[in-house]
């Protein structure tokens, strides 16, 4: 397959993600250690997904994270701009709805719902600060929005060993374990060249939210933002 590189061209980002897709929530799973199904935890509980309410899950792949909101009356919509992933999601949650969807053009109309996630696909949106305008659209007032992201490991002493893992052992480790592992070359790269806590804070502020914070997982590995539209 080809890599997408740091430009991120939609084309090339979807078509990655539709060649990892049977085997990317397995993947997943084994590069963070078991870790994701935890994150995702934390997730819902920053969601607090409630009866009657209507959750957007951007970058949704094949709807393990949308998975997490669903329950009595909820209505969950998992978004994605790779076909492979949504076919894939549709097979296995047929109880949740999957739409193609561009972050930097949802096709949804303004103030439609309770809450808007993404987790771990911000990083890989061409425009992130479009993106995060259109999260924003949608968004009810008074809603929430969650992003869950890599991030920056705040401990100076394992931040060496950190980059370590995603220079070095991430590639080695994804070319037995993945049949794809140009995919995880691009997650190398694109982990290290996304902006810090704070930063991401910042861009969330400038596109309209209130009542910005994050919350360091895994001693920064991992950051989740939550705001208030």
């Amino acid at each position: 397959m080809s890599k997408a590189d740091l430009a991120k061209k939609p084309a090339e980002v979807a078509a990655m993600f539709d060649e990892v897709a049977p085997t990317y929530d397995l993947t997943n799973a084994l590069l963070s250690f078991g870790q994701d199904r935890r994150w995702r935890g934390i997730v819902r509980s920053a969601v607090n997904p409630k009866p009657g309410q209507k959750i957007l899950d951007l970058a949704a792949g094949t709807g393990a994270s949308s998975a997490a909101f669903t329950g009595p009356d909820i209505k969950v919509v998992a978004g994605d701009f790779s076909e492979g992933m949504l076919a894939v999601g549709r097979k296995r949650h047929p109880d949740i709805e999957f739409v193609f969807a561009d972050a930097t053009k949802l096709p949804f109309k303004a103030n439609e719902f309770d809450s808007v996630t993404i987790s771990f696909g911000l990083r890989n949106v061409v425009d992130v600060e479009k993106a995060l305008a259109e999260m924003h659209r949608v968004t009810k007032p008074g809603g929430s929005i969650v992003i869950c992201e890599f991030s920056k490991v705040t401990n100076p002493v394992l931040r060496p060993f950190y980059n370590f893992y995603l220079n070095k052992l991430l590639p080695a480790f994804s070319s037995v374990a993945s049949k794809t592992p140009e995919a995880y070359s691009y997650l190398s790269e694109s982990i290290l060249a996304w902006p810090s806590q704070v930063e991401l804070a910042q861009k969330i502020t400038n596109a309209g939210y209130l009542e910005v914070s994050f919350r360091n997982l895994t001693f920064g590995i991992v950051a989740v933002h939550k705001a208030v539209k």
